[in-house]
């Protein structure tokens, strides 16, 4: 593996920490962040955001031991905000800002000066930082409650490196960003002062890393580069330890053999032996020394062999060890039997609209408040919340009746098929008192409970989790129980509709998803910004949603 960037900012020393319920979270990590930008990557669940939130001494650990370079700013991924306060707050600048107008305006409290230091450029530096969260000038003595959630982001990040903060971690930061916004922050990232240590999903983010972490069953190691070189290490590392298993099986099949073949030897040769004794073919004397021979022999034999065994399964347990053997999401979607050119959807504006039809991929983008959500809500929500209201008629997007869906403006969808599944950004559509199989079952009615748990065990949610009610789950589990009711209908959906998936995704269920949908014969409608996952995906066509509800082709 190459080696990441030198001059660690932060060591941790077996840090382990478990939840108040006894939840264990980390168990002996130990590993290092150098002084340049980390990506750190991990399944969900596997405690990225723990160790995030442990660095930056929002929690202690249970055991080990953290040591920093410098303090560290942090960002978390759901930034809580007081709207009332001032964007000056939220750059980390109000103090100063506010003490420099009160001594331009003639007050000389020596609190004001002392609060100021040597920061008398901070207002110009604080506009500089405005313009690279896309915001004007003015906007630093306006109220937080006047940004958008990806400006609020930006405009945090952008006041970490106002302050030059020497370690900075990030945790999802590019969630609520649409492309502009995120286009800005990797512009940020490329020119980052200081160690910065991002918990992402976006692959394009993760590029700019100088190094990749992987936190995986507690144990942290970095590699020197980038996602892609570091995902080619470990594809070609995999398969090299896959072939070193194979390759020790087989030599450990050999050596039992052969063990067992010698004891056989052995067995006949003793045989042999009493016979001759019986029938005295040779004197007794020369017989019992033939026999304390072979003894001695087989003995050596044996424990040649033995030995032979042995080093062959402990290099087997060795090569065993180097493949990892994960609980991975295995999405298996049944065939909606949608035939190739059959209307689905029709989207539209009013002057124009595009009919999709199945198999078709279709990706919605468009900057943040848009509408983007509001437009897949109304196209779904008769059909998700009250399906047995609905035959499977045709729509004009022009008109205003049937199952149409009304943005701000003019954009406008109406469905064309009843079996549509929708996974929204927040999983809200789940019954909290009921079980997770309640749940799915709710989605399958037809399908026996057996079937159900099997079906649920490849989204890795087993056993007594199956009966649990969703309401004590966990945000990835909630997730994952989404997922299966949206993916396990029966019937099957012949629409699939996601809005941004991939910011709830780790990103080997992405790569299961995309291999799943690969197959899927039915629609997909998508509203992502996540460029690569798009094209993944196989897109074939790109409606851009502007501000005024205005749909364009792109």
């Amino acid at each position: 593996m190459p080696a990441p960037t030198l001059t660690p900012a932060v060591v941790l020393d077996r840090v382990s920490f478990a939840w108040p319920d006894g939840t264990t979270a980390l168990t002996d990590v130990s590993g290092s962040f150098g002084s340049g930008r980390t990506g750190l990557v991990g399944r969900n669940g596997s405690g990225k955001s723990t160790l995030l939130r442990l660095i930056a001494g929002e929690l202690d650990p249970a055991t080990g031991h953290i040591a920093r370079t410098a303090d560290a700013a942090y960002l978390p991924q759901r930034l809580t905000l007081d709207v009332d306060r001032p964007v000056a707050d939220l750059l980390g600048v109000g103090e100063t800002l506010r003490a420099l107008r009160a001594i331009e305006s003639g007050d000389a409290d020596p609190r004001h000066f002392d609060a100021v230091g040597s920061d008398w450029d901070v207002e110009a530096r604080s506009h500089v930082a405005l313009a690279e969260a896309g915001l004007a000038p003015d906007m630093l003595d306006r109220r937080v409650g006047q940004l958008s959630g990806g400006e609020a982001v930006l405009t945090a990040i952008a006041g970490i490196r106002l302050r030059d903060a020497p370690i900075t971690l990030l945790d999802e930061p590019t969630n609520n960003l649409d492309r502009e916004a995120r286009a800005r922050l990797y512009e940020m990232v490329r020119g980052w002062r200081g160690a910065l240590v991002v918990v992402s999903h976006d692959t394009a983010l993760l590029e700019l890393a100088d190094d990749t972490a992987e936190l995986y069953s507690s144990t942290l190691s970095t590699f020197g580069g980038p996602y892609s070189e570091w995902r080619a290490w470990l594809d070609a590392e995999q398969g090299a330890a896959r072939d070193a298993e194979s390759a020790a099986k087989q030599v450990m099949r050999r050596e039992k053999r052969q063990r067992i073949e010698a004891e056989t030897t052995i067995a006949r040769r003793a045989a042999m032996g009493r016979k001759a004794q019986v029938e005295k073919r040779v004197p007794g004397i020369i017989a019992g020394g033939r026999k304390m021979a072979a003894e001695v022999s087989a003995g050596k034999l044996r424990g040649e062999k033995a030995d032979r065994e042995a080093s062959a399964r402990a290099a087997l347990d060795v090569a065993e060890r180097r493949v990892r053997d994960d609980d991975t999401v295995k999405i298996d979607l049944p065939d909606p039997g949608v035939p190739a050119g059959r209307r689905i959807a029709t989207l539209g504006d009013g002057e124009r609209s595009w009919v999709i039809q199945g198999p078709e991929r279709v990706a919605i983008i468009g900057p943040n408040g848009a509408g983007k959500t509001t437009l897949l809500e109304g196209l779904v929500r008769h059909v998700v919340h009250n399906s047995s209201e609905f035959g499977d008629t045709e729509a004009d997007p022009a008109s205003d009746t049937g199952r149409e869906g009304f943005l701000r403006g003019s954009a406008r969808g109406s469905l064309h098929t009843d079996l549509v599944g929708y996974l929204p950004q927040r999983v809200d559509g789940l019954e909290e008192s009921a079980s997770v199989l309640d749940n799915i079952a709710s989605a399958a009615p037809r399908v026996s409970t057996v079937e159900l748990r099997n079906r649920l065990a490849r989204f890795l949610i087993r056993g007594a989790a199956v009966d649990r009610p969703v309401a004590t789950l966990s945000g990835g589990e909630r997730f994952r129980v989404a997922l299966a009711r949206l993916l396990l209908a029966d019937p099957p959906p012949q629409l699939l509709v996601f809005d941004e998936p991939t910011n709830n995704l780790d990103l080997d269920t992405v790569d299961q998803l995309v291999e799943a949908l690969a197959v899927y014969r039915g629609a997909v409608l998508v509203v992502s910004h996540d460029d690569a996952f798009l094209k993944r995906l196989g897109v074939g066509l790109v409606l851009e949603l502007d501000r005024d509800g205005t749909l364009t082709e792109r």
